[in-house]
């Protein structure tokens, strides 16, 4: 039996955006961990089940290395990942927007806490935007007391800062 083989899609080898908490970082730091941990199990399962004759036709050798394949795969990138990573510093304190900081804006008479992190910890139901993302870029830079302009779908919406945190 042969695994299909998938072309990869248009995102398929971005690399993840550099920009982490330390929280973040942790989170990915325990991932790696847990995966070198299964990998060696994952490894015994390939070669117990390559002991049982006909490699072409061993279905169950085949899935034992296609997840032996994923599990060094994904220990590969969250490597790149941490060696590449740009821990984010909440403390520091600036009247500017930067990575990291709350911003408390007014957007048509109601008032919106954005936290700007990078695009990997984003949850905008949770008011935590990317710093690449519309609202994200036109804040940076800006401070309190600023208006700042945003294009979106045909509307101009304004918004004034009122907090930096």
């Amino acid at each position: 039996m042969q695994v299909p083989i998938r072309k990869p899609g248009k995102y398929t080898h971005l690399k993840p955006d550099p920009h982490l908490t330390e929280g973040k970082f942790n989170e990915i730091k325990n991932k790696l961990q847990r995966l070198k941990e299964i990998r060696p199990e994952a490894a015994r399962e390939v070669r117990r089940l390559a002991e049982l004759g006909d490699l072409s036709e061993n279905a169950a050798y085949q899935i034992a290395k296609g997840r032996l394949r994923g599990i060094n795969q994904e220990m590969l990138e969250l490597e790149d990942h941490l060696h590449s990573a740009i821990i984010i510093k909440q403390d520091e304190y600036t009247d500017t927007v930067k990575l990291g900081h709350k911003v408390t804006a007014e957007i048509a008479g109601k008032q919106i806490t954005y936290l700007i992190l990078g695009s990997s910890e984003t949850n905008p139901s949770e008011g935590i935007i990317s710093s690449s993302s519309p609202i994200g870029s036109a804040l940076l830079g800006h401070k309190a007391g600023d208006k700042v302009k945003i294009n979106q779908k045909n509307k101009i919406i304004e918004f004034q800062i009122i907090k930096v945190e």
